[in-house]
């Protein structure tokens, strides 16, 4: 069955949610959808009182470590962390009190080739069991590249079965973001998701454009409940006027 899973987006200290495909390295700044007032530590509290599992909390850039570090101290094992994990501090964050690690560009080297090095030293560090693999991608054509470094460089590695199959025994979950609709709120990438429930041999988690209730009941559907989903800037909680907060607690706890 498809849950709703919660997720901290962290963008220079604060919690925020931000167009995707707009995050560069240099130039103008990120498109912001919404800077809540609130602090990390407070979203994961709330989430920790409603008992939504397997949320995460990911790092945007330089400048989020402390408040990375506070929000799972709000609830420690209760979310995963991600954003520029390297094997040599994988640890120290889950020391910190986070259940994984989620990691994309470090397995990747700087022309986005992928590294399988990098990947077994990882393993080697902390053990398959508290990696989750970010599998972000883009649309190239008729399928989707992997892509990194905050959604900016596209990989030599292809979404599919054969790479999900590739990857699974080096991980305990699947985390794809689709970046060209991630923060858009125009509905969801529908193939990628049947994509993904059509292999569904681990948890995976989709991010990208769910707007609407009944999007969430399109997610469960093509998956065959085999996908779950995150929410962020059509979410009531982060300046959104689409989706209601409740909504989706009660979704989980049917």
């Amino acid at each position: 069955m498809t849950k709703f899973r919660p997720c901290i987006d962290l963008h220079d200290g604060k919690v925020k949610q931000i167009v995707g495909g707009s995050l560069r390295d240099k130039g103008k700044g990120p498109i912001e959808n919404h800077v809540a007032e609130h602090p990390a530590e407070w979203f994961a509290s709330k989430f920790r009182d409603d008992q939504l599992t397997g949320g995460h909390v990911i790092k945007l850039g330089r400048g989020n470590d402390e408040t990375a570090r506070a929000a799972l101290a709000a609830w420690p094992g209760g979310l995963q962390i991600g954003g520029a994990i390297q094997a040599n501090h994988a640890g120290n964050w889950l020391d910190a009190g986070a259940s994984h690690v989620i990691v994309t560009s470090m397995l990747f080297d700087a022309n986005g080739r992928f590294q399988q090095t990098a990947l077994d030293q990882l393993v080697k560090a902390i053990g398959k069991d508290k990696i989750v693999i970010d599998l972000s991608c883009r649309q190239t054509g008729d399928s989707w590249t992997v892509a990194m470094n905050r959604w900016q460089t596209l990989t030599d590695l292809k979404l599919s079965h054969e790479t999900l199959d590739r990857l699974a025994h080096c991980c305990d979950q699947f985390l794809v973001h689709a970046a060209d609709v991630e923060g858009l709120c125009g509905g969801i990438d529908e193939p990628l998701v049947e994509m993904l429930g059509k292999w569904g041999k681990i948890p995976l988690t989709y991010a990208g454009g769910a707007t609407r209730m009944d999007e969430l009941t399109a997610i469960e559907s093509c998956s065959g409940g085999r996908v779950d989903v995150t929410v962020g800037s059509a979410l009531d909680l982060f300046g959104g006027n689409r989706l209601r907060y409740e909504e989706l607690v009660a979704w989980n706890h049917r």
